[in-house]
């Protein structure tokens, strides 16, 4: 884009029970728009199948554009046990440079925060979990960035509760969000609850945005299949949610 950057934020797109129809909307969106870059923050699979990372890597190995992707909990495989204790991203690293992966933005870096981990000490694994490894990796990549480098961190799990039907309940996501605000991010974007979000959160260091996509799949909560579109232009960062058969498709969001 001649007047600044134009990236595409998608989640929760769940290959496996993913919407075809809704992809081939976002393709057409692409190849009109050509947005310099895509961000997938999570559960690309439905369950983490060998198939369903096949079909995600062969959608997104046929788009003309840079991409990175986080994992979400349905990426790590649910029955394999040994798998999910020993190894529960190999299968999502198979993407490689893309998982996790950095793209050149001037001026702007996509710093991956990892919420999932194998299990914890309580029922429902699939709730985010920022582990103090995680967190100190993120810290760092951040403090490492060039002067004037302005950081969106991207994560599955919503830091905090977002007032969606459905729910992160994220362990230490306050303490993340309170050293996010201390480095001045730009903003944190996530996915998992399946319907967007744009709020600002209030920490003892000052507010931080936090941006969430919905989804491209099947598994729909109270809002049709959407993305986000994020105009950077130096200074300002737009978010535009994107719905699906919307009649008012492309209205800013702001919740």
């Amino acid at each position: 884009m001649a007047d600044g950057t134009l990236l595409f934020h998608l989640s929760d797109i769940h290959f496996g029970n993913e919407d075809r129809a809704a992809l081939a909307w976002v393709e057409r969106e692409i190849a009109a728009r050509q947005p310099d870059a895509m961000i997938i923050t999570g559960d690309l699979t439905m369950r983490a199948r060998r198939r369903e990372f096949a079909a995600a890597q062969e959608w997104i190995g046929g788009l003309d554009i840079p991409v990175t992707i986080e994992p979400g909990n349905h990426d790590i495989p649910s029955y394999i046990l040994p798998e999910r204790y020993l190894a529960p991203l190999a299968r999502f690293r198979t993407f490689k440079a893309q998982a996790e992966g950095s793209v050149e933005i001037p001026g702007l870096a996509l710093v991956p925060l990892n919420s999932n981990v194998a299990a914890q000490p309580r029922m429902n694994w699939s709730k985010g979990w920022v582990s103090d490894a995680e967190l100190a990796g993120c810290l760092a990549r951040i403090d490492a960035l060039p002067a004037g480098t302005r950081a969106l961190v991207c994560v599955h799990h919503p830091l905090r509760e977002t007032g969606t039907q459905g729910t992160a309940l994220t362990r230490n996501g306050a303490k993340a969000l309170a050293e996010l605000a201390q480095r001045g991010v730009l903003g944190v974007l996530s996915g998992h609850v399946h319907d967007a979000f744009d709020i600002m959160e209030e920490t003892p260091h000052g507010p931080v945005r936090m941006i969430g996509a919905g989804t491209l799949s099947q598994r729909l909560r109270t809002t049709p299949p959407s993305f986000n579109e994020l105009h950077w232009d130096g200074e300002t960062l737009a978010v535009r949610v994107r719905s699906m058969g919307d009649s008012v498709d492309g209205a800013a969001l702001r919740v």
